[in-house]
């Protein structure tokens, strides 16, 4: 819902106009009225009757939205260990694919059959019906959250809590600390401070931001696809079968990061077939072939940019407040980049686009690189490890 919300305002255009870290704060009521919020602030852009009143509600929407990537990165780091994670989060992650294969879609459905509906254009139809139907969801996916809750407060039973707590004790992760937890709690402050002056953070960000900065090229799809002579209904049809191929690179490259324990190599091993397949897009004249690697593009792409947010967990594992700011940090700073992105395009350099294609090669170029330095540097300069006294089921302590 979140990914058709961000997507509406092209179609509406288009169509007319340790304890636990889910302990403070609950994430099912963070997660779940950020759901909430940004549902009821979408469906107010049908009431915008000016351009200045429309970018102010897409900004109240952006603020709104901000908090619900990462925090659904966090929410899944503090249930799952390193090596488990990037498939849960693939399975979120394809929400963009699926989002920008069928949004133009039910795009079309909607401002088609709804136009002038009890006097209401399509396009606000479209609006509506997408943000009342975020808002709708939320209201029930906070009791599915509240399982990252300490019992009783949770849905699960205090010994199956006890032991997704200790699996990530043992494998490195610290939690949030709690009243219960055996170390000192830091401030937001503290770990504002950790989070900055940490060398991982922005090494991180530097490169979320190239993956970032390089998927932007997921606005100009249908422009791309209609340069190859597709038009109408069928440029839009044309536009699935990428994001299927991307859906396929998520899922694939993200599992097998998780089964091989491994994430620098997959970062660089995306980035560099997303940049072979960009360079073959504006060196052959074939237009089928263009389309063939202009799908393997996307799909790279598509799929470094999870790996490399995902490493963040992986390697600022402890402590959680911690890695709660630095995934935070990495995800908004990355996600700055769609600020220059959407410039790296313009029409008159069509209908080859050797700008966007020259820039957004040497983004996944420079990211595939990236990744290779600073695993070597992670070699060099390991993290300390995580030194956290459980608590055993018998109430006993031991040092994990």
């Amino acid at each position: 819902m979140s990914y058709l919300d961000r997507a509406n305002i092209g179609n509406a255009k288009s169509g007319g106009s340790g304890e636990h870290a889910l302990d403070t704060p609950a994430p099912s009521y963070f997660l779940s009225t950020l759901c909430f919020v940004w549902g009821g602030v979408a469906a107010c852009m049908a009431a915008a009757t000016n351009y200045q009143a429309l970018a102010g509600i897409r900004f109240c929407l952006g603020v709104v939205e901000a908090g619900f990537a990462p925090g659904i990165a966090f929410y899944l780091s503090s249930w799952y260990k390193r090596h488990e994670l990037a498939k849960r989060y693939s399975i979120y992650y394809t929400a963009t694919a699926v989002s920008g294969a069928f949004s133009g879609l039910l795009a079309g459905v909607i401002t088609d059959h709804l136009a002038l509906a009890r006097g209401i254009e399509g396009w606000q139809w479209l609006l509506i019906i997408e943000g009342v139907g975020s808002s709708f969801v939320a209201c029930f996916t906070w009791y599915i959250l509240r399982i990252g809750l300490r019992p009783p407060h949770g849905l699960l039973p205090r010994n199956e809590y006890f032991i997704a707590v200790q699996r990530l004790a043992y494998d490195g992760i610290g939690g949030v600390s709690g009243k219960d937890a055996q170390y000192a709690e830091p401030t937001h402050g503290e770990a504002l401070k950790m989070a900055i002056t940490d060398w991982r953070t922005w090494c991180l960000s530097v490169m979320y931001m190239l993956a970032t900065g390089s998927q932007t090229i997921q606005y100009f799809i249908p422009t791309l696809v209609g340069q190859l002579g597709y038009t109408g209904y069928s440029k839009q049809f044309m536009t699935i079968p990428i994001y299927a191929v991307a859906l396929v690179f998520i899922l694939f490259f993200c599992f097998l990061s998780d089964i091989r324990q491994e994430r620098g190599n997959y970062v660089t091993i995306t980035s560099f077939i997303a940049g072979i397949s960009f360079i073959v897009c504006v060196s052959v004249s074939n237009e089928h072939v263009k389309y063939a690697f202009l799908c393997f593009a996307v799909g790279g792409v598509y799929a470094c940019c999870p790996l490399t947010l995902l490493w963040v967990s992986g390697i600022i594992d402890h402590p959680a407040e911690k890695r709660a700011v630095a995934i935070a940090l990495v995800n908004g700073l990355g996600n700055s980049a769609s600020i220059y992105g959407t410039f790296l395009w313009p029409s008159t350099t069509g209908p080859r686009y050797v700008q966007g294609f020259a820039t957004t090669t040497a983004f996944v170029l420079l990211l595939g690189i990236l990744a290779q330095i600073l695993k070597l540097a992670l070699k060099k300069y390991p993290s300390q490890a995580l030194h956290y006294e459980a608590k055993t089921a018998d109430g006993k302590a031991e040092d994990v």
